[in-house]
């Protein structure tokens, strides 16, 4: 693969960790001191990518480089963005606010960091070896000036929690295997063991488990940068008033879609993805890795 058509791997991790309880981003998860993102990086570099940018928080910052720039030394580059509550105009800080504005913005925020395709993940999901692989080849094939992007696609009932509500993109695709609408739902709970998810009126309604979501993989050319930022700022005005509103990749994603100057293409992989959201999933993700070690797919030492 030649380095004008290496993509970049945009990791977002300037989250709280609130449902978590604690800094799940560098949360080891095995007896070596792996983290999950420290796979996810594994698998980008023997799929491909050849950048990585961090969106962190400065709060943070050293705590990353420690973990990170070593690993990467002579590999890759490295690039560090900050998402931090005051980049937004002057008139919408809020000293109150104390969450971040959301993967949306984080997005925005890597604009003058990325100037080749990329694809951007959450730090505290695992998506398997072969979704980078799918991920990294189709990024490699488009021009970077073009409207072409793509999100890695995931079954609903493989990536809930069994305990408590997580988040998801609820994808609606085509025949020809093209997302048409992305909706991002906050609260989806297994109750009583069945999926339900919150509506816009906050009212229970089912889901089925086997809805198409997205995972926050996403996979863009640097056009995307076009959509977005008065987006950003027409959210910023409606939700002033509001100290935990977030703006999401989804919502960008429906502005592109919605400009009929551009198409996603939804990507499917059998890669096994787990997560963190609680700090009761620890013990289920340390056993899934662990097992994955056992097998052979990861060294024992990543690094």
């Amino acid at each position: 693969m030649s380095n004008r058509n290496t993509p970049t791997l945009v990791v977002l991790a300037a989250g709280m960790g609130s449902r978590y309880g604690g800094l799940k981003q560098i949360d080891t998860f095995t007896p070596e001191g792996d983290s999950i993102i420290d796979f996810s990086i594994y698998d980008a570099l023997q799929a491909g990518f050849g950048k990585f940018v961090f969106i962190i928080r400065r709060s943070f910052e050293k705590e990353f480089k420690e973990k990170f720039n070593k690993k990467l030394e002579g590999k890759a580059e490295v690039v560090y963005v900050y998402q931090e509550l005051e980049n937004v105009p002057k008139k919408y800080i809020n000293p109150e606010r104390t969450k971040p504005w959301g993967t949306g913005h984080a997005l925005l925020m890597v604009k003058d960091s990325v100037t080749e395709n990329f694809a951007i993940i959450n730090a505290d999901d695992f998506y398997g070896k072969e979704a980078f692989v799918v991920m990294a080849k189709s990024l490699a094939a488009k021009n970077k000036e073009s409207y072409d992007f793509n999100t890695m696609a995931y079954l609903l009932k493989n990536t809930v929690s069994d305990y408590g509500f997580v988040s998801r993109g609820e994808c609606k695709v085509n025949e020809k295997g093209y997302l048409t609408d992305v909706t991002e739902r906050t609260h989806i709970e297994k109750i009583d063991g069945k999926l339900m998810c919150k509506d816009e009126e906050g009212e229970f309604i089912p889901i089925d488990e086997d809805t198409v979501v997205s995972m926050n993989f996403w996979g863009f050319t640097p056009k995307c940068f076009e959509f977005g930022e008065e987006l950003f700022l027409e959210f910023l005005e409606a939700n002033k008033e509001n100290l935990k509103a977030e703006f999401y990749i989804p919502s960008v994603v429906n502005e592109i879609l919605k400009s009929g100057t551009a198409t996603v293409e939804v990507l499917k992989s059998n890669a096994k993805w787990f997560g963190v959201t609680y700090k009761e999933d620890k013990e289920t993700v340390e056993k899934a890795i662990g097992e994955l070690k056992k097998q052979n797919i990861y060294p024992l030492n990543l690094w």
